[in-house]
């Protein structure tokens, strides 16, 4: 609830710092003396819109303080947590308007923008009035007002559940309809190609190898020729080993004869002889090697032709052949595995749409039970208010499968019996809004309310018995959540908890005045009321009467 409102330097109040309570705190005062320039100061905490004339004349800027003592899980809480801004259950909401008409916005001395005040203060506080369209009058809230009211948090949460699931299911289903799409348009050219890689069948160094082999091929004949001499020096008819044996094998007999001088030589010849045995390997090797099927370098250079084609054609290097086969083999796969996924994610959808249609069919049946309840009791409320001839009508209608339900809900009256019924906003007067509103604020106290109220004047044009009730009802609403109601009346200043006198004063030798707020307890209460009911000159007879109606409202 609020705990303390301080304004300075706006329009007519110089400072003002107020102390409140639970329960009902009536604000009245004559005519002019400022009750509406203390809740216009009040909006401007809120997040209404500023005006650099607010600021009291001669001053550079004025500024509003509010401050609410809350309970932990209250959302304004939650809001301010969810903008890192520090909070133990108090929260301080201070506006500054500049004279120049520039305003800075700050919660719990934490600099915020204007967005972000009004988006924490909205769950704060509602202000009804004869000419309220922010409250309960918009369309908006009374889907919301109508499941508080009867108790459908469960309902409501397994529909945004339900709704959420079906979105997601929906998601799913279209980034497979959009990937099994893609592969569909180029499935005639994925499955050519991947036939004609299939049959290729290219292997990573696979061009290298064959474009060496081709090589070698190429320049065999062009060196048999030599190889076969050398050959044939080396190992053939025209070889030197059986010279060169015959010699080793006679000067190894002679070498116990003269050691030191043969043992060299028998060494150096025997070198020789492998030496020469290698090179006749390696030659009939390179003769071997060289020796080719002609038929075999066509096949070589078809195949190597077919790779360096298929590399053109497909625009990617012979050794990326292989990984670019794979993944055309697995975009294949995606498409038959695609087209069984959605058929699973199809009925996904389907059953998703199911679970929403009986989540959101059993939210719409509370609702309509949860309406007929409301309209009952609000009705009810509405003879005691001279509004005895009204009634009130919650109108809904199927549109849209929102994560909210079906439903739209607007909140109907109808002022007299025949008349045709309509939108509380446009068929009620000034006067008849305000008390539909007191009405169904009655109702609603205790379930999807702000845990402060404010009515501005909304006893404006009735009295008597018509006051009377209204008093009376906003003393029961105050016993549920905190009220602040400017009055003219006496009878509904007479139930108040709270009681401030909103007043002019000449200060400055009568060149300036300011608007003074004062508690009043007791007699200066009884003073008021008497005030109030007599007019300019306050009689002993309205004393007596003001009297009465404390002991009354007591």
């Amino acid at each position: 609830m609020l705990v303390q409102l301080s304004i300075r330097d706006i329009v007519l109040i110089d400072r003002l710092d107020l102390e409140l309570g639970i329960g009902l705190t009536i604000l009245t005062g004559e005519t002019g003396a400022g009750k509406s320039i203390l809740l216009d100061a009040f909006s401007l905490a809120l997040g209404a819109r500023g005006d650099g004339t607010l600021v009291r004349q001669g001053e550079a800027q004025g500024q509003v303080t509010a401050v609410f003592d809350l309970p932990v899980l209250h959302p304004s809480l939650a809001a301010a947590r969810a903008q890192d801004i520090e909070t133990d259950g108090e929260l301080i909401l201070r506006r500054v308007q500049m004279a120049d008409g520039r305003t800075r916005a700050f919660v719990n001395d934490q600099p915020v923008s204007l967005q972000t005040l009004r988006l924490i203060a909205r769950e704060l506080v509602e202000i009804h009035g004869q000419h309220d369209d922010r409250a309960l009058v918009n369309p908006n809230t009374h889907r919301n007002l109508i499941d508080a009211f009867g108790g459908l948090g469960a309902e409501l949460s397994a529909v945004r559940a339900a709704h959420a699931a079906l979105q997601t299911a929906r998601a799913d289903l279209a980034r497979e309809q959009e990937a099994v799409e893609k592969v569909r348009k180029e499935v005639d050219y994925l499955r050519h190609a991947d036939a004609e890689l299939g049959k290729l069948a290219p292997n990573i160094g696979e061009e290298t190898s064959l474009a060496d082999r081709r090589g070698v091929m190429m320049q065999a004949e062009k060196v048999t020729s030599e190889i076969r001499d050398a050959y044939e020096a080396v190992a053939g008819q025209g070889s030197p080993v059986p010279v060169l044996a015959s010699v080793l094998r006679r000067l190894d007999r002679r070498r116990q004869q003269a050691p030191d001088l043969i043992s060299p030589s028998l060494q150096a010849l025997d070198a020789a002889l492998n030496a020469l045995d290698l090179a006749g390997t390696a030659l009939d090797q390179a003769l071997r090697d060289a020796q080719f099927d002609p038929r075999e370098l066509e096949e070589v250079e078809d195949r190597l032709f077919a790779l360096r084609g298929a590399s053109r054609k497909y625009g990617v290097p012979v050794d990326e052949l292989p990984a670019l086969a794979e993944k055309i083999a697995g975009d294949l796969a995606t498409l038959d595995a695609g087209e069984t996924r959605l058929v699973h994610l199809e009925k996904a959808v389907r059953a998703a749409e199911a679970a929403y249609a009986k989540a959101a069919e059993s939210l719409s049946t509370g609702r309509k039970k949860a309406a007929r309840d409301l309209d009952k009791a609000v009705t009810g409320e509405l003879a005691p208010l001279k509004l005895e001839s009204a009634r009130f009508l919650t109108q809904m209608r199927t549109e849209g499968h929102g994560p909210d339900g079906t439903d739209q809900v607007e909140f109907w009256v109808e002022t007299n019996p025949g008349s045709r019924p309509g939108p509380l906003m446009k068929v009620a007067s000034g006067g008849e809004l305000a008390r539909f509103m007191l009405a169904l604020k009655v109702v609603l106290a205790d379930r999807g309310s702000a845990p402060t109220l404010v009515f501005d004047e909304i006893d404006t044009g009735v009295g008597g018995a018509v006051a009377d009730a209204i008093g009376q009802r906003l003393a029961r609403l105050a016993s549920r959540v905190q009220v602040l109601a400017v009055t003219h009346a006496p009878q509904v200043a007479a139930r108040a908890a709270g009681h401030f006198r909103i007043a002019k004063d000449m200060i400055e030798k009568g060149r300036r005045v300011a608007t003074r707020v004062t508690s009043l307890a007791d007699a200066a209460r009884r003073e008021e009321i008497a005030r109030m009911l007599a007019g300019a000159t306050i009689t002993d007879e309205a004393r007596a009467a003001a009297g009465r109606l404390l002991e009354g409202a007591g």
